[in-house]
Formats: C-alpha cells, structure tokens, sequence
C-alpha cells in the first residue's frame, strides 16, 4: 500500500487513506508538502461540516413544509432576519480564522490559544445584547419584513426562539471558526454533525408531538434547532478546554488582552459589515418577493435552501482556502498561499458546474421533494434554474472573498461585496421585478449576474497581491 507523503496522496489506496485522515482529522503541517492533499485534508471536514449547518434549515423546511404556505412564509421570512445574526457570527468567525491561522502558520501556539480567548469574550458579550434585543423585536422585525398578520400569528413565537437563541448560533460559528484557523477542520465538523443527529431527531417529536412531546407546530421547528445548537456549544467549549486540538485554553489565559482584541475587533467589524451588505442585500431580495405573495416567498425559501446545501461543497473548499492562505502568510510562503487559492478555485469550479447541471435540467423533481403545493413549485422551479447559471461565477468568488479573509483582509471583499450587491444587485432586482414583465424572476436574475461582477472584481484584486502585505 502506497503512502500519503508529506501531505501529498499518492495511489488509489492512498486517497481512501487521505479521506478516513481527514475524517479523523489531520496533524499534518499545511505550510508542507503538497498543496492537492493539504486541500483534501481540510476540505473534506470543512463540506461536511458545512453541509451539517445548512442541514439544520432544510430539515426544518422539509417538516415545516408539511404545516402550509404561512408556516413556511415564517422560516423563510425568520431566516432572512437572521442573517443579522449571521453577520456578527461571521465576522468573528472570518477575525478568528485569520488570527489563529497566523498564529498557527508561525508555530505559536499560546498565541493562537490567547487570540481564541479574546474571540470568545467578544463573541458572549455581543451574542448575549442581539438575543435579548431580537427575542423581544421579533413580531416586529417579521412586520417589517412584509410578513402577513397570519403569519405574524402563525410564527412570532418562532421567530422570538430563533432570535433569542443567538448566543448558540454566534459562539458555534465563532468556534468553529477557531478550529478551522487552527486547522482541526475535523473538530468543526463533529460538532455539527451532533448538533444535526439531535435536530434531526427532535424536529418532528415538537413539531408534530410524536410520543411525550408536545405539538408545538412551527414553533417546535425552533425549540429542536436551538437545543441541537446548544449541545454543539458545549462540546466545543469541552475541546477546547480540555480536548487534544491544535488550540488548548487554560484557565489563566482567560483575561482580556486588549491589543488582541482590538485588531480582531478591526477585523470583525469589517467582516461583520462584509457579510452584512451580503445580507441586507437578501433581507431586500426576500422582501421584494414577498410582494407576490406567501407562494413567493415558499417557492424562493425552498429554491435557495437547496442551492446552497448543494454548493456547500463549494464553500467547504473556499473555507480551506482561508485556512491555507493564513497558515502560509504565517509561514512566510505567500507564493504558496497565492498557488493554493487558484488551485482551490479549479477545484470549486468543477463542482459547482457538475451542480448546475442538474439543478438547470431537473429543477421540478427536486422541489417537488420538499413541497407538493402546486402553487409554491412554480416559483421554486424558476428561482433554482434561474440562479444556478451564476454557478461558475460563485466558484471564484467564494474562493477570492475567503481567501482575502485568510488573510486577514476583510476590508477588500466588503468594497466588492457593496459594488456588487448594493449598486448593482438591489436595483436591478428592484428594476427587473416592477418595471418589467418578469415578476419575481427578476428578481432571480439579478442573483447570477452581480455575482459574476462580484467573481470578475474579486480575481482582479486577488491578483494585484496587496493581501500578501496584511498584518495581523
């Protein structure tokens, strides 16, 4: 049997080897040896992982489905509120990742451990202030986005859980953020697949009130969810206290180290505000949609819940690139950062075009699995083809956008990302969906074309190298 050798994978036998590795999760040193395996290494845990997350809102969709068009309306409309969640989850995360990388790429371990601390005392401070605040907004926020009285009554109750669970969805992204800076990208990925076994299995128990459980409807969607999370939460706090990953906290490591903090700040902020203009930019999406109507918002709901669990492979390899490019810059090797960015974006492209072309060609059996209400599927069917002609597009512009953020630089992707979405995305889809004959596909098509402009830019600063110069 032929070996995986400093990082490199070699034979048939060899990749098998290089997967259950990766799996397991890998030792390696990603500043070594081959680019291709140190990819395969990090990449596999990091799809799984991602797929788990994306796994918490389509098992949600598929039960919820079952419940009708207003119980939908409220995942969907909860989800796009959400994201405000999201981007603070993502920027500490993205600030995390940077940090530890560095630390890790110049073989600093107490560093890396320092950097985790000071994430985590941001990360409960503004989880804590964001639950409390949206648990108490939430009917407002669904009014706000153009929700229904029926579906205010159907899902405030939801809504207020979702919103109030924020501590759990911030601290799970913000860890596995330090487990993926840290490259233990396994770690990450089994705490999501706990935190999923126990959604799966409670989903439908408080939904439908099988056995000794209460039927909470849509709201038992939110109770599951949030103890899935939760449990997640205090594995990752286990292994990093007391766990054998590449970062290990100790109890006198735990005071503020405000010079630390202060450039993780910087660089949150930026990405918090990065993925925010992504964000807002949907929260609009979603509310122009809803202007048609509770099918609308069903058919783009489900559609965009499949296409990303689908892409999510594509994210996976984005999130290595992040990890790869921060390794190496602390390693003193940007040519080698820079090679495994390009090599990542091949990769990602292969898979988002394999992914296209089945969404583009089997649009209706594929929604038809999560919804039978003939009037949601027309909607669904036209949103997945539709966005996924933009596939190629997100492949290097998810690699670009991460790997700026492995770098630290958090500032670049959030001037492309308010070119692409907040001039170009809004208003097109504001044009194409009022003032023209589209409707709702208008709005659809919006999606793939500003992120083939977000893609083009992305690559062209990419290449210009100033991100090789970031200090963090």
């Amino acid at each position: 049997m032929q070996e995986i050798v400093g990082g490199g994978i070699r034979g048939t036998k060899s990749y098998w080897a290089a997967i259950r590795e990766a799996l397991r999760g890998s030792h390696q040193d990603f500043t070594e040896g081959s680019l291709r395996g140190a990819i395969v290494l990090l990449a596999i845990p990091m799809v799984l992982e991602m797929a788990m997350e994306s796994l918490f809102a389509i098992v949600d969709v598929f039960w919820v489905a079952r419940l009708g068009a207003d119980a939908m309306a409220t995942v969907g409309l909860t989800e796009s509120v959400l994201m405000l969640v999201y981007c603070a989850a993502m920027g500490l995360s993205m600030a995390a990742t940077a940090i530890v990388a560095r630390r890790i790429g110049e073989k600093d371990a107490e560093g890396a451990a320092n950097a985790a601390v000071q994430a985590l005392f941001v990360g409960i401070v503004a989880s804590v202030l964001i639950a409390v605040a949206g648990a108490a907004s939430a009917p407002w926020l669904l009014q706000i986005m153009g929700a229904s009285p029926s579906v205010i009554e159907t899902g405030g109750q939801y809504a207020a859980i979702m919103m109030g669970s924020s501590v759990s969805i911030v601290l799970l992204f913000l860890n596995n953020g330090i487990f993926r800076g840290a490259g233990d990208a396994a770690i990450a990925m089994r705490v999501l697949w706990l935190s999923n076994f126990i959604n799966l299995v409670l989903d439908p128990c408080f939904i439908f009130g099988l056995g000794p459980f209460p039927e909470m409807g849509v709201t038992g969607a939110a109770v599951s969810t949030t103890i899935g999370r939760t449990v997640g939460v205090v594995y990752q706090f286990w292994v990093l206290f007391a766990g054998s990953g590449r970062v290990r906290i100790f109890t006198n490591q735990l005071h503020a180290d405000w010079s630390v903090m202060s450039r993780l700040f910087r660089i949150a902020v930026n990405g918090m505000f990065q993925y925010g203009v992504a964000q807002t930019s949907w929260l609009v999406l979603v509310r122009i949609v809803s202007t048609f109507g509770s099918a609308a918002v069903a058919g783009y709901t489900v559609a965009i819940r499949i296409f990303i669990f689908a892409i999510l492979p594509s994210w996976g390899l984005s999130s290595a690139a992040a990890t790869l490019v921060g390794q190496n810059l602390g390693a003193d090797k940007p040519e080698r950062a820079e090679k495994s960015v390009w090599l990542t974006g091949f990769y990602n492209m292969i898979v988002l075009a394999g992914v296209a072309v089945v969404f583009i060609i089997f649009p209706e059996p594929i929604i038809r699995i999560f919804t039978d209400d003939p009037a949601v599927i027309p909607f669904g069917v036209d949103c997945l083809r539709i966005i996924s002609y933009g596939n190629l597009a997100y492949a290097y512009g998810m690699v670009m956008v991460q790997s700026f953020n492995g770098a630290g630089d958090t500032f670049t992707p959030t001037v492309v990302n308010i070119v692409g979405y907040w001039l170009v995305q809004i208003p097109l889809a504001y044009l194409l969906a009022y003032h023209t004959s589209l409707g709702t596909n208008g709005v659809f098509v919006a999606i793939p074309l500003a992120e083939a402009l977000i893609a083009i830019v992305g690559v062209i600063l990419f290449r210009q190298g100033r991100w090789k110069q970031k200090k963090v």
